[in-house]
């Protein structure tokens, strides 16, 4: 496992990455590909936590990978280290000078920048490549500044990727991440109301910062957190209008023709395809035949 942790804890120096690389799409490899070949540092990719939006503007700013995720997937990458710098108004209020010198010279001794070319940074975003260019140069630091990267759709963007996300295309979202979108969440008591008519579902609680799909019925795989082996699977994700019109918004796992015993266990969850959406029904008879179509149509997708 790479490396986690803030500016202080950072091995140095550094041939760095800077942005929030959410996603890790095309566009985001790109940029770290550069900084994983430089023979100037440890290859160092930088993030801020929390997201500036959050800070500045009151945003709740949900991600496409949480720190510990992205950590995992910039390892293959070449990458040795996932530097968070905390985010608070104090360093929102350095002039990019001042963010160049303090943080990524006096902190992480950074030999080699990169980021991409719609980066900005310092005090009301002053701060663009051709400054931090200027800045490196001046230092005998090398900058190098990535060409976003389209398709025919468009440019690559974090914000493509979360429309999809929300919209519940799980084929779409997969493309323009390079890789299946997957999510985790520990088993907590439920009301047990899925076993009784049949149905039995593992309750997930998600970390509350992680960007889920939107409000469906999926079939996906899904699996303990610690094994190898995913299995079929039933997911309803939103809220229970059939059972609990009141209750918060729930993420329930039925593994298909499989049980496990998922007391207290963590789940790890690859949604496939979103069956339907979520409907009332007039009992809960109607509800579990319902399901037992959903179940059946996931099969038939996910084998």
């Amino acid at each position: 496992m790479i490396s986690l942790c803030s500016p202080n804890q950072a091995h140095l120096p550094t041939a760095l990455a800077l942005g929030s690389f959410d996603g890790l799409h095309a566009g985001h490899r790109s940029i770290i590909k550069t900084i994983t070949n430089s023979d100037l540092g440890i290859p160092t990719v930088v993030s801020f936590w929390p997201h500036p939006r959050e800070v500045l503007l009151g945003e709740t700013r949900l991600r496409l990978d949480l720190p510990s995720e992205k950590a995992i997937l910039l390892e293959p990458l070449g990458v040795k280290q996932l530097v968070l710098v905390p985010f608070n108004l104090s360093l929102a209020s350095l002039s990019p000078e001042e963010f160049f010198n303090q943080v990524l010279i006096e902190q992480l001794q950074a030999k080699h920048i990169s980021i991409g070319e719609n980066f900005r940074f310092g005090k009301n975003r002053e701060g663009d490549p051709s400054i931090l260019s200027k800045l490196g140069r001046a230092s005998n630091v090398k900058v190098s500044v990535g060409e976003i990267i389209e398709d025919n759709q468009g440019r690559m963007s974090s914000s493509r990727i979360r429309s999809a996300l929300k919209a519940g295309d799980l084929t779409i979202t997969n493309i323009l991440l390079g890789r299946e979108y997957s999510f985790s969440g520990s088993v907590i008591p439920g009301k047990g109301l899925g076993r009784e008519i049949g149905w039995p579902t593992a309750n997930l609680q998600v970390d509350s910062r992680k960007l889920l799909p939107g409000p469906g019925v999926y079939a996906a795989f899904a699996k303990e957190t610690n094994t190898e082996e995913f299995f079929p699977a039933i997911m309803n994700l939103g809220l229970q209008p059939t059972i609990d019109p009141n209750a918060p918004s729930a993420t329930e796992v039925h593994f298909l023709n499989k049980r496990l015993n998922l007391d207290k266990k963590e789940l790890n969850v690859k949604p496939v395809k979103r069956i339907r959406s979520q409907k009332k029904f007039n009992s809960l008879k109607e509800l579990s035949n319902q399901i037992k179509l959903d179940a059946k149509q996931a099969l038939s997708i996910l084998t």
